[in-house]
C-alpha cells in the first residue's frame, strides 16, 4: 500500500561522464555528479557500473556527512588491498574506503558472503577492524529477518550508506552479472531486506551495482530484479516518511 513515486519527489538526474578504461577520470567525474546531488539536499541512488563506483559514491556522501556506516550485500567482501595487482579495482573498495576513514569499519556489516574469495588476508584485515560478516549459511541456517535485525543492531546511530552488488543474489535470479556464484540469496528475500534497512537507518545515499542486463542471455532477469531493488530501497523511505503508511 506504499507508492513511492507518489510519497518521494524523485529524479533522474543522468549519468556521469564517465571515460571507459579511465577508473580514475571516472570515479572523479561519478563523485562530482553524486557531490552535486548532495548539495542540492537530495538522497542518491546510484546506479553502476562495477563495485569500484562505490568508492565514488561514499567518498561523495562522507565528505558532507563525515564517516558513515555501510551495509553491504554481496557474494565477496571487496576489501582487498589489490586484485591482480590493480589497487583500484571491484574488489578493493572497501579496503580504501576504511584505510581513508570514509567508512567507519565499526559501523560496517557485510551480508551474504559466500565463494571461493577472499581469503585469510582479507578477512584477518576485517577482523582486526571490528567489520561484521554474515555469510550465506547465517542467510540459511537462521532466515533473513533475524540476520537483518542483528546487522540493525550494530549500526549504532548515524549516517548510513546502502550498497547492493547483484551478486549477491543466486544466478538463478540474477545470471547477469561479472562474478556470479551460486548459492545466492533470492530475491524476495534481498528485495525485504533492502526496504527494511532503508526504512530503519539513517540512509544517507545508496547503490546497485554489478549488472549485465543482456550480455549473458539473462532476457533482462537481472535488470528487473536491480530495477526491484531500488522501488524497494525507495519504498523504505517512503514508508518510513509516513509511520501511518505499512509496506
Amino acid at each position: 500500500k506504499v507508492d513511492a513515486f507518489e510519497e518521494l519527489k524523485i529524479v533522474d538526474f543522468g549519468d556521469a561522464a564517465v571515460l571507459p578504461a579511465d577508473a580514475a577520470t571516472s570515479h572523479a567525474a561519478i563523485e562530482a555528479l553524486v557531490g552535486q546531488v548532495l548539495d542540492a539536499g537530495v538522497l542518491p541512488i546510484v546506479l553502476g557500473g562495477d563495485h569500484s563506483i562505490a568508492e565514488p559514491d561514499i567518498r561523495a556522501v562522507a565528505e558532507r556527512h563525515g564517516p558513515v556506516g555501510l551495509v553491504h550485500f554481496d557474494t565477496h567482501t571487496d576489501t582487498g588491498r589489490e586484485v591482480f595487482g590493480v589497487e583500484l579495482s571491484h574488489g578493493t573498495p572497501m579496503y580504501r574506503l576504511v584505510e581513508e576513514g570514509l567508512v567507519d569499519p565499526a559501523r560496517y556489516v557485510q551480508i551474504g558472503l559466500r565463494g571461493y574469495w577472499p581469503g585469510d588476508k582479507e578477512f584477518s584485515w576485517q577482523r582486526e577492524r571490528g567489520i561484521r560478516s554474515f555469510f550465506m549459511h547465517d542467510v540459511r541456517d537462521r532466515g533473513i529477518k533475524a540476520v537483518v535485525e542483528d546487522a540493525l543492531g550494530g549500526l549504532g546511530t548515524g549516517p548510513v550508506f546502502l550498497t547492493v552488488d547483484i551478486d549477491v543474489l543466486d544466478p538463478a535470479f540474477a545470471p547477469g552479472t561479472g562474478t556470479p556464484e551460486p548459492g545466492g540469496m533470492t530475491t524476495g528475500d534481498l528485495l525485504w531486506a533492502c526496504r527494511e534497512i532503508a526504512g530503519r537507518v539513517e540512509l544517507v545515499g545508496a547503490d546497485v551495482v554489478e549488472v549485465i542486463p543482456t550480455a549473458v542471455g539473462s532476457a533482462d532477469l537481472t535488470a528487473l530484479a536491480a530495477d526491484r531493488i531500488v522501488r524497494e530501497i525507495l519504498t523504505g523511505l517512503a514508508a518510513a516518511k509516513d509511520a501511518s503508511l505499512s509496506p
